[in-house]
């Protein structure tokens, strides 16, 4: 059975015993419980498609961790108990999903959204309501609570990363370390947001009452707008690249499809390798431009095959497509990568070592056959004293073998 099927079932298994014993039981304090689901709903129904439930759905999550740490609502004890939260906040998840599922969009909430949602939300919720309806928190002062609250949502947060990770590896292959990492990343920037408000929300609530979640979720629901203004500007910056990179195409230089190819494959490379989110993106964008130098050719190279030219006119070429790249306004760490893309690896950043290797593999490969691909990756192993960097062919071995990235084909 796979991580993936195996927290999937878990989840499951949670989400029904939670359902069973709140039918079982009642629901108690139902505008309580009324007031977070409306909140939560709301949260859902304003994701986005922006890539992890924090950034996506920032609003949700702050509303689904400040139920699942509620002791009391305007100074009277909350009567909740943990299986009437997974419940409220399954059902609002899954009820602010709805209006994307009608409209057919793709940002709806997925099964390891739900997954991690409905675990998180009841470790956290295991973890608080069972001490304080016992009174273990009662002579607690006011700042060591919210001391503890806020402990509460760190180890929740590293808990919820981890399965984050854990979902990612059984669904891509990628490295677990390297998307831990990035996940725990995540935690610093909207991450940390996030906890914070559902601390405040959790204490607001229980001195002021019920009409403090709106005033203290709206920070929050204006930090989404703004990320996804931001995210809108970042594909706008994407498109922009995407076109300029098949520039060489439409002129002629370089086959169809290549930059795109190279883009994808360095990519995954790059994830192989650990890059963090930001360096993976400068990676991106240099591989779809890595043959821009190409148009100040008088002449154009053959099939725009630079692998085999002379180290010199390569460098020649590839210091023509920086200056190209600089004169665009994308960002100067792009580049730089694409203007050492022909130096020795040695002295090259690990971007351009990778946007070298895989533009030989694809130039290599691409016209060889079906024999293509394993003598491309024999001919990069057996160039590694000069030419290319060895973990960077290594990785690129481990990516072909584990035949997990779709290409997109050439023509």
């Amino acid at each position: 059975m796979s991580v993936r099927r195996l927290i999937h079932g878990a989840a499951a298994l949670v989400a029904a015993l939670a359902l069973g014993a709140t039918l079982w039981t009642g629901v108690d304090d139902g505008g309580t419980a009324l007031a977070f689901g409306v909140l939560i709903a709301v949260g859902e129904l304003t994701r986005w498609k922006g890539g992890g439930s924090r950034r996506a759905a920032p609003l949700g999550t702050a509303g689904s961790l400040s139920y699942a740490l509620l002791g009391a609502v305007a100074g009277h004890p909350a009567r909740h108990g943990a299986a009437q939260i997974v419940t409220v906040v399954l059902v609002a998840t899954l009820l602010g999903g709805v209006p994307h599922i009608w409209r057919g969009r793709t940002h709806i909430p997925t099964p390891d959204h739900l997954a991690r949602r409905v675990l998180k939300v009841g470790f956290a919720a295991v973890c608080f309501q069972p001490p304080y309806s016992r009174g273990v928190f009662t002579h607690w002062d006011g700042s060591a609570y919210a001391l503890l609250l806020v402990a509460l949502l760190v180890l929740t947060a590293l808990c919820d990363a981890v399965l984050a990770a854990a979902l990612a590896h059984s669904r891509t292959r990628w490295p677990f370390g390297a998307l831990l990492r990035e996940e725990l990343r995540g935690l610093l920037g909207i991450g940390s947001a996030v906890c914070a408000t559902g601390v405040v929300m959790a204490l607001a609530v229980a001195v002021a009452g019920l009409w403090a979640l709106p005033l203290f979720c709206l920070p929050l629901l204006l930090t989404q707008l703004s990320l996804r203004r931001y995210a809108a500007v970042r594909a706008t910056y994407r498109q922009t690249i995407t076109s300029l990179a098949r520039a060489t195409e439409i002129a002629g230089y370089t086959p169809a499809g290549h930059a795109r190819r190279v883009a994808a494959l360095s990519l995954a490379v790059g994830r192989d390798l650990g890059l963090t989110r930001a360096e993976l993106t400068v990676l991106e964008h240099a591989a779809l431009m890595h043959d821009i130098g190409q148009l100040s050719l008088v002449d154009p190279v053959p099939a725009g095959a630079t692998a085999g030219l002379p180290g010199a006119e390569q460098r020649r070429i590839a210091l023509l497509g920086g200056a190209v790249v600089r004169q665009t306004g994308v960002a100067a760490a792009v580049a730089v990568v694409v203007e050492r893309q022909a130096d020795p690896y040695r002295d090259q950043p690990v971007a351009a070592r990778i946007v070298r290797a895989v533009n030989a593999y694809e130039e290599k490969s691409r016209d060889a056959g079906a024999e293509g691909p394993l003598r491309a990756l024999e001919e990069l192993r057996l160039a590694t004293a000069g030419d290319y960097a060895p973990e960077v062919v290594e990785s690129l071995a481990r990516v072909l073998s584990r035949d997990c990235l779709t290409l997109p084909v050439a023509g």
